[in-house]
């Protein structure tokens, strides 16, 4: 019975100091970027020797897939599989939109961060392109049924953080504001 229950406790204890190294690593990509984090800052931070992280991450690649999947199972992006009910275009975009920007409201630090870097760091590219092109290919798909060319152009825009960052950063304005402005926008074109 002992050996069970040193096994099991052994395991729990591994996956906590496997979920603190995850939980600090987030932290770090969502204020100083991935790019510019480092092993060592994300030892210290989660209260363990570099050797440790390693032995949970043998590589980048597993850590930025451990971090983005615990960020992406924290935090699902919208399901834009109800949007497609929607009949009339101006409610399927104002659903998917609201749902989308809430998202981007919710992670702006992280995202800000992550596209910043994906920019020019290939890693994050990667794993930026392995979560969210297909998610984005799926909402420019349901949100721009029936949309001619030029209004799938500025769905483009509509669908894009950097946008709903200026709208509501920049130029201040609430997420209502810009989730009607993006679809007078787009049906406008």
């Amino acid at each position: 019975m002992a050996r069970n229950y040193t096994l099991k406790r052994r395991a729990e204890s591994q996956a906590e100091t496997r979920q603190r190294i995850v939980e600090a690593a987030v932290e770090l990509h969502s204020t100083i970027g991935p790019a510019s984090t480092t092993v060592s800052m994300i030892a210290e931070k989660a209260g363990v020797q570099r050797n440790t992280f390693y032995a949970h991450f043998p590589d980048e690649w597993d850590m930025v897939m451990a971090c983005s999947g615990h960020v992406m199972d924290s935090d699902p992006l919208p399901d834009p599989e109800p949007w497609a009910s929607a009949i009339a275009p101006q409610d399927r975009l104002q659903t998917g939109l609201r749902a989308i920007y809430n998202w981007y409201e919710r992670q702006e630090g992280l995202l800000g961060c992550v596209l910043r870097d994906a920019e020019h760091h290939e890693l994050t590219r990667k794993i930026t392109d392995f979560r969210f092109s297909a998610p984005m290919a799926r909402y420019a798909e349901v949100l721009g049924a029936k949309l001619k060319a030029k209004q799938r152009a500025m769905l483009t825009l509509a669908l894009s953080f950097h946008t709903w960052r200026t709208l509501a950063r920049e130029a201040g304005l609430k997420q209502a504001d810009i989730v009607k402005a993006m679809t007078a926008a787009i049906l406008a074109a």
